[in-house]
């Protein structure tokens, strides 16, 4: 068997035609940093679910104390210490309007369903739960408000400028840190009554510090890198560099550190309303409400457990999205 010789000849090579101008063109689609933050947000399915729950309970917190006639300082002596009832899902032992076996609504001749029981003086529950729920919404609402103006304002301003106006307000912030909100809350209420704006002010005097002191710390490391000096040699002023620049680069962190002092701050109202130096009764707030509830809980636990687990879910779900956001938008932990 003879093998066939094939005789190589440079007619066979022809030279490529190469467009240089081609390998400089972007294939791929161009995607902002927002935009991949948020793909990578949606494929987090434990922040998507906690955001939904969010909402939802936003959402009841908003309508829920309009689907009756009663209000929160709604009082009955007829219909006190009612268990949950919802006719409908009565086959499910929470809603079935029974107590130690007795149904309590047959007992006391009540033919209206009260979905989340009476307390001790007949008021409805689930008014009084989602009004309380609205308490902590707008406690949560403060709280973001207060880290993302004044504590990245004063953060900002501070890590920028440095020097002495960095000593000075560093000095002030280690004063205000040095107190604990406790005794700042029980400094107001002996100035002014307990209550939602005692907590608030509370609020805007301690809780933006945390926020102040991580952005001065990506102030400082910024505001030498090239954008920043480019930005500074082509005459932009310190209020367009520090918000146009620095600000937006620190968005990220910003963000992420935000959703995680929404539920210290629901804690703290919870809290103070427990012990009461919250919010004051006839007022409701989940706070307040488990402190009652808290009372009667080995006869009635049902007064405890609705704003209980109301309160979990907020501040479960505030700290599984928050965790979610800081997966999406920081880019030391990406793959």
């Amino acid at each position: 068997m003879s093998a066939t010789n094939t005789e190589v000849t440079k007619e066979m090579f022809v030279p490529a035609e190469i467009d240089h101008s081609v390998s400089e063109q972007i294939t791929g689609e161009s995607i902002s940093t927002t935009r991949d933050g948020l793909r990578r947000f949606l494929q987090n399915k434990g922040a998507v679910i906690s955001l939904i729950i969010l909402i939802a309970l936003v959402v009841m917190a908003l309508i829920g104390p309009h689907f009756n006639n009663y209000e929160i300082d709604d009082q009955d002596l007829e219909r006190v210490n009612l268990p949950a009832k919802i006719t409908a899902l009565s086959w499910i032992p929470l809603f079935d309007g029974k107590e130690q076996g007795v149904d309590v609504y047959q007992e006391k001749n009540i033919k209206t369903d009260f979905w989340f029981g009476t307390d001790s003086l007949g008021r409805d529950l689930w008014t009084r739960t989602w009004k309380g729920t609205q308490i902590s919404l707008f406690i949560a609402l403060v709280a973001a408000l207060v880290d993302l103006f004044i504590g990245v304002t004063y953060g900002g301003i501070s890590g920028y400028f440095g020097g002495a106006t960095d000593t000075i307000m560093q000095r002030i912030v280690e004063i205000i840190s040095g107190i604990p909100n406790l005794v700042w809350i029980i400094l107001l209420i002996l100035i002014m009554q307990p209550g939602l704006f005692a907590i608030t002010v509370s609020i805007l005097a301690t809780s933006w510090v945390s926020m102040s002191r991580i952005v001065r710390g990506e102030m400082l490391k910024l505001k030498n890198q090239e954008f920043a000096l480019a930005s500074r040699t082509l005459g932009a002023s310190h209020g367009r560099i520090i918000l146009r620049h620095l600000i937006p680069n620190s968005m990220g962190m910003i963000i992420v550190n935000t959703m995680f002092s929404i539920p210290s701050a629901i804690f703290f109202e919870a809290f103070l309303s427990f012990i009461g130096l919250g919010i004051r009764q006839p007022g409701a707030s989940l706070g307040t409400l488990i402190n009652t509830g808290y009372e009667v809980l080995q006869l009635h636990p049902y007064q405890t457990f609705f704003p209980g687990v109301i309160i979990s879910l907020l501040m479960i779900c505030f700290n599984i999205m928050g965790n979610g956001i800081r997966d999406a938008f920081d880019p030391k932990l990406r793959n």
